[in-house]
């Protein structure tokens, strides 16, 4: 069992370190043709429309609302399985391998969030609290990566639980905070789809395709009922079995899991990168960058997440409740620290629905991609140095 575990952390390390390292391309190239002559025109067409509108049924949506309302589903949908498997068999599984990400995560999403918090208060944009309490696993594996075989195992595994708490975080967040105009009537036809999903879950159904036409339907209630879509996606993975799988077999998680990491590493969260990082870099928006809202997340992410992980991490091996991962000293974990202010994905996904201003929004990216380079750098020297 345990060369078994072994072999799905390096697996599951691998996937993520060059899905991050496709994200740090196609950013690149977004960016470059944004900034180019074709830039109009590649901004406009991610709004082109698409989807069938039939009676009340309305799915004519932007290319880019298709993305991140559709298609990132599926990415909530694996962190979902991600964050079920840790909890049930996985790093997490017991109180002594949780205590210290747990912690750790803690402090690098309450630190960044109080910082953010302090520096707009009063001002508009205070709805960005959650902006730089998020960590994009991709890019910080991708970074220890590049850092050589030098970097402990204990260290990887230890960052790796430190995201799935965070994106845990991530997903309470927008469910209770950036949920508006809930419709009652989608909230309660949601709980169809989810009696079903539980039935199956109940008689352990390892085939895959009978949770397909129940998942649909409860994203399309979720849609429409205020809450945000991708809240679906984690939904559905809380009802995919991970026992009951004929002996020698995974379960339907494990083979959803591995199903779909390829698909959202290489495929879901490039398109989204594309998306959402089609800006404009102008002398306007960089002005912008000593606003309290762009500081916010920029402290947030650079200072917050250290100093918050950091922090909590001293005091759950102080007080006994937690140790060191193998291999690893106090620099190791200064250095994960930095990794953590690695934000992009879920910071900018946040930033869309914390901000509804379209310059807002563009100042909040920006934000997010210019503090992300600094901290992967800062990380890397660190742990490349130890």
């Amino acid at each position: 069992m345990k060369a078994k575990n072994n072999t799905t952390i390096k697996w599951f390390l691998s996937v993520f370190s060059s899905g991050g390292i496709v994200l740090l391309v196609v950013t690149i190239i977004s960016l470059i043709i944004a900034n180019s002559s074709f830039g109009d025109a590649y901004r406009e067409m991610w709004e082109l429309k698409a989807g069938p509108q039939i009676g009340v049924v309305d799915l004519n949506k932007t290319i880019s609302h298709w993305i991140n309302d559709g298609l990132m589903v599926i990415f909530f949908l694996l962190v979902g399985l991600e964050i079920k498997r840790e909890l049930l068999k996985g790093e997490l599984s017991s109180r002594k391998k949780a205590m210290l990400p747990l912690m750790a995560a803690l402090g690098g999403m309450m630190v960044p969030a109080l910082i953010y918090t302090f520096l707009n208060i009063g001002h508009p944009a205070i709805s960005g609290w959650g902006i730089p309490m998020a960590t994009d696993i991709a890019f910080a594996l991708a970074i220890l990566a590049m850092a050589g075989n030098r970097v402990p195992i204990g260290l990887k595994i230890f960052l790796t639980a430190l995201a799935i708490i965070d994106d845990l975080g991530a997903v309470l967040v927008i469910a209770f905070f950036y949920t508006h105009g809930m419709q009652l009537l989608y909230l309660l036809l949601a709980l169809i789809p989810l009696a079903l999903l539980a039935y199956l879950n109940y008689k352990r159904i390892q085939q895959l395709h009978w949770y397909l036409i129940p998942g649909i339907l409860l994203w399309y209630f979720i849609l429409k009922s205020g809450v945000h879509a991708t809240i679906a996606g984690v939904l559905i993975a809380l009802f995919i079995p991970i026992e009951g799988a004929l002996k020698n077999k995974r379960s339907a998680l494990e083979r959803l899991e591995h199903k779909l990491h390829g698909k959202v590493n290489y495929f879901i969260l490039p398109l989204f990168a594309l998306a959402n990082t089609a800006l404009l870099i102008d002398s306007s928006l960089l002005s912008g960058l000593d606003s309290t809202p762009a500081l916010g997340i920029m402290l947030g992410l650079f200072t917050g997440k250290p100093i918050g992980i950091m922090l909590f991490s001293f005091l759950a091996v102080k007080s006994g409740m937690a140790v060191l991962p193998s291999g690893t000293d106090w620099i190791h974990i200064l250095g994960a620290g930095f990794l953590g202010g690695i934000g992009f994905t879920m910071s900018i996904f946040i930033a869309m629905l914390a901000f509804h201003e379209p310059d807002l929004q563009n100042l909040a990216k920006v934000a997010v991609l210019m503090t992300s380079v600094a901290a992967g750098l800062v990380g890397f020297v660190i742990i490349k140095n130890k």
